[in-house]
């Protein structure tokens, strides 16, 4: 159920970036008003959202170096969200010098930096065959 909904989330991320932005503006930003998005903004929110279906559809498999990528950034949001936060702001914000984080920023990058994890381990459990697809390899070998 939680990955469903977050591939819905990220289908809809892809598609509609700019109500994404706009919740993450209002939730993180004492003046969300007065932020300028870069134009290549909503195309990394898009890339975003891409990472998290590819991985949860796909799996790890064949995505080593994605999945290896979204973990280390969620480790280092977990860890060390001030850095990331100001890179952040910098590569999204045209005006990011003018702009009030609210009080609560830290702890949300750092829950961004569980989803992401969170989005890597429910990936390498779509690698794990399921219970259907175990019995019909098991079945298929006692055929043969």
């Amino acid at each position: 159920m939680l990955r469903k909904l977050l591939i819905a989330f990220g289908c809809f991320e892809i598609v509609k970036p700019q109500p994404v932005m706009d919740a993450c503006e209002r939730i993180g930003l004492e003046n969300p008003t007065e932020a300028r998005l870069r134009p290549h903004a909503l195309w990394g929110a898009r890339l975003e959202g891409l990472v998290f279906v590819w991985l949860l559809v796909r799996g790890r498999a064949g995505s080593t170096l994605v999945s290896t990528l979204l973990g280390l950034a969620g480790l280092i949001l977990v860890a060390l969200p001030e850095p990331i936060i100001d890179l952040s702001q910098r590569l999204v914000y045209e005006n990011a010098d003018d702009l009030e984080l609210r009080p609560w920023v830290k702890p949300a990058a750092r829950a961004l930096g569980g989803l992401y994890l969170l989005v890597v381990v429910l990936s390498k459990r779509s690698d794990e065959p399921t219970a259907e697809e175990s019995m019909a390899a098991e079945t298929t070998a006692e055929t043969a």
